[in-house]
């Protein structure tokens, strides 16, 4: 399994936001560039970079930044926020993304995916399914869809893509660890990866995942509120 650190990047600063909202930060750092290439330095063999910017605005206001963090560091990074053109989907793997991640669009819209899919190989291809209360929700977490992660799920599997990024939303955010459950449906329910995203407090909720399945946990504001040490979250994962 794979831990992921995220970096979420906002007016070309890493945050860290409560419940996804802009106006509630845990964190607020200058250099996300520098931010990447720590974790890079303390084991991290991936990173999770997320244009805040371009989910709440549709704009790629942070494209220079993330071409800089991908230059700058010596491992794959995934992108996601406001990709909603397949232009913008190939840009982001042409300055050099190792996957890209597709939310709102792909769940209104399930031949987007499938687009993509005759462009990108389907390892290049992961979409985002937010939970809240059991059925996904998009546009910020502010739409609440009549899809369950499981039913939307296997439809944009046969689609073409190539992982799921699932967030419980009812957990995000707000470091009191995970809940399990809709994690484990939606790994046993599909044929391809699922990473898992949200609530994720401490070592033990990181073992929990492990033995769910999942490929890989994007872990925020529990690294930079210091309460796991990424390193020892590597040496404890790997060693089980």
């Amino acid at each position: 399994m794979n831990i992921i650190p995220a970096v979420d990047i906002k007016d070309q600063k890493c945050v860290q936001l409560i419940q996804g909202d802009p106006s509630k930060k845990h964190i607020e750092l200058d250099n996300p560039v520098e931010v990447a290439k720590r974790w890079e330095e303390e084991g991290a063999k991936m990173l999770h970079l997320v244009d805040l910017d371009g989910a709440f605005e549709g704009k790629r206001k942070n494209r220079e930044i993330l071409k800089k963090i991908i230059e700058e560091v010596n491992i794959p990074v995934e992108i996601g926020g406001g990709i909603r053109t397949i232009e913008d989907a190939m840009e982001l793997i042409n300055i050099g993304a190792e996957r890209i991640i597709i939310g709102t669009i792909a769940i209104q819209n399930p031949n987007f995916v499938e687009e993509l899919s005759k462009r990108l190989d389907s390892k290049k291809i992961m979409v985002a399914l937010d939970a809240k209360d059991g059925y996904v929700v998009i546009k910020g977490w502010k739409e609440k869809t009549k899809y369950t992660p499981v039913e939307i799920g296997k439809i944009l599997q046969e689609k073409g893509a190539g992982s799921i990024l699932f967030t419980n939303v009812n957990v995000e955010g707000l470091l009191k660890g995970i809940d399990v459950n809709p994690i484990k449906e939606l790994v046993d329910s599909l044929d391809i990866p699922v990473v898992a995203s949200g609530g994720v407090t401490s070592i033990d909720d990181l073992i929990k995942l492990k033995d769910c399945g999942v490929e890989g946990v994007v872990i925020g504001s529990a690294l930079y509120k210091g309460l796991i040490d990424l390193k020892e979250a590597i040496k404890v994962v790997e060693g089980r």
